[in-house]
């Protein structure tokens, strides 16, 4: 836990993020997949200061609440994050046995043409639309955790949010996920508290 001297709850904003893949495609179906997205989210964590206190990736995208180094706008991390993984996915796709792969990569190439980019391929989706959250309001942000949490639930995939090992419900339960966590308990009648990373 945090020493008393510290606040309960950041002082400062942090966003709801959502990265989508282009056209809905379910490109996290695979384990390998999925590594790529955690261990890009451990990287920015760990070189970028970023804070991570809720996170969520299902086949077709990728949900966040994160607040950059400084509380800067996330733009320059999403922009870093979809460059970073749109290279490490493809490598990956290439290098998978997956039947899927040549629609997805022919998807990914016609995709990037329709909007005239440089790059070969294109699998992020351009628009993230950033929700920013009021850390003074932890009842919103404690809100908007849950609703992420839910989201393997609601798609059927488990029955309990801490089942899915690709969020960061395991963490809201006590157990180590597979990103590095910032957590955010509630505190009885008096608010909320943060807890160290994993």
């Amino acid at each position: 836990m945090l020493s008393n001297d510290k606040p309960l709850i950041p002082l400062d904003s942090c966003y709801f993020l959502t990265f989508n893949i282009v056209d809905k495609i379910d490109v996290f179906t695979r384990p390998a997949y999925k590594q790529v997205i955690t261990d890009a989210l451990n990287y920015f964590v760990d070189t970028q200061g970023l804070t991570i206190y809720s996170w969520c990736l299902m086949p077709s995208h990728l949900h966040l609440i994160v607040r950059a180094k400084e509380a800067a706008a996330p733009a320059n991390f999403e922009r870093e994050f979809k460059k970073n993984t749109t290279r490490s996915l493809l490598e990956t796709i290439e290098m998978e046995m997956d039947f899927r792969r040549d629609w997805m990569l022919r998807h990914f190439e016609e995709y990037r043409k329709s909007l005239q980019k440089k790059e070969r391929f294109h699998i992020w989706q351009d628009c993230s639309s950033p929700l920013r959250i009021d850390c003074k309001q932890p009842g919103m942000l404690l809100e908007r955790i849950a609703h992420i949490h839910e989201n393997p639930v609601r798609d059927r995939i488990v029955e309990q949010p801490d089942a899915y090992l690709f969020s960061s419900a395991r963490d809201y339960t006590g157990r180590p996920g597979l990103v590095r966590t910032r957590v955010v308990q509630q505190q009885g009648l008096f608010g909320s508290k943060l807890l160290s990373s994993n």
